[in-house]
């Protein structure tokens, strides 16, 4: 009787081939984790780009909500708050969607946090105390975005009110990033606060020169300048005296947009007739930046929290007249 011939020849060692099938198995495994992972990774990438979507729609969408719902007074600083809140909210939760992902069990990261969490205290409490700044400053609103502010030694126009930042910009715009937890810490100084300010201008005259007449040409300059109010008056006095000159001062109340050319025109007319108080060609009073040059004086418009929501104006409804 024939037999079939085997396809191991007889001389094959057992151990080799044994050690063959183990080889191909580990490759095998090694494939499909291989491929696992590129899936995954696949799959991350895909989470996390559409997490920042995501982010950027959500911080659009609460822009559009609050200039809806403040349609009547636009608040630009607590539209950039929430914005840039939902923004991060959302990256948080797109970046522990994708440690998932990738095999990392969010219960081993929260208990290594959980151990570590005098250390990332420590280490995160200049960021937290940023964040929680930034809540205080839009719940209590010491400025909001347009005013021009002073602190922490810079002094500039508010751009934007961040979750961990403040931007403002120079009078020679100049990009100035300021942490929450500064500005909220430090003194403000805001100059857009209330509609009017007062313009203070010292200078001197000699004492050969009629001091009388300068304090009378100077009030009569004052009086005429339409940006200059009528109620409180303008103030002159004599602040001082020596063997050579008289310190006096002009105090002036104007809107908050024209301190500026008045203060400077003040200025340069005070100095001309001082040097001689019977001229006649002193430069004429510059046009107002304001819209309204003498409204309400300062204490009105106040910021705080009660006044975030607004409530809107019912339109009235036209009775029609019954039908004869």
């Amino acid at each position: 009787m024939q037999t079939k011939p085997s396809p191991i020849p007889a001389n094959t060692p057992l151990p080799s081939l044994m050690n063959v099938r183990a080889d191909e198995t580990m490759f095998g495994h090694f494939l499909d984790w291989l491929g696992g992972l590129a899936v995954n990774l696949v799959v991350a990438g895909l989470t996390l780009a559409v997490t920042f979507w995501a982010a950027g729609w959500a911080a659009r969408f609460m822009r559009r909500t609050l200039s809806r719902v403040h349609r009547n007074s636009p608040d630009p600083t607590l539209e950039s708050f929430s914005a840039s809140l939902a923004r991060y909210a959302i990256i948080a939760v797109g970046l522990v969607a994708v440690l998932q992902q990738l095999g990392v069990q969010t219960t081993s990261i929260l208990a290594v946090l959980g151990a570590a969490s005098l250390a990332i205290g420590l280490a995160l409490q200049g960021a937290l105390s940023n964040v929680a700044a930034g809540v205080m400053i839009l719940l209590f609103r010491p400025y909001r975005v347009g005013d021009v502010i002073e602190t922490a030694t810079r002094q500039g126009t508010v751009k934007s009110l961040d979750l961990l930042f403040t931007e403002i910009a120079t009078p020679d715009n100049v990009k100035v990033m300021i942490p929450n937890s500064k500005v909220f810490g430090d003194v403000i100084l805001n100059y857009s606060t209330h509609r009017h300010r007062r313009a203070d201008v010292l200078f001197k005259v000699p004492l050969k020169t009629d001091l009388v007449l300068v304090l009378k040409r100077l009030r009569e300059r004052a009086e005429n300048d339409p940006r200059i109010r009528k109620d409180p008056a303008p103030m002159i006095e004599v602040t001082d005296l020596s063997e050579l000159f008289a310190q006096a001062a002009i105090r002036v109340w104007t809107a908050a947009a024209d301190f500026g050319p008045v203060k400077t025109d003040l200025m340069l007319s005070a100095h001309l007739l001082a040097e001689n108080p019977l001229r006649e060609d002193l430069p004429p009073p510059r046009p107002a930046k304001a819209a309204d040059p003498s409204p309400a004086m300062p204490g009105e418009g106040e910021h705080h929290l009660l006044n975030l929501i607004k409530p809107g104006r019912r339109r009235s409804r036209r009775s029609t007249p019954p039908e004869a």
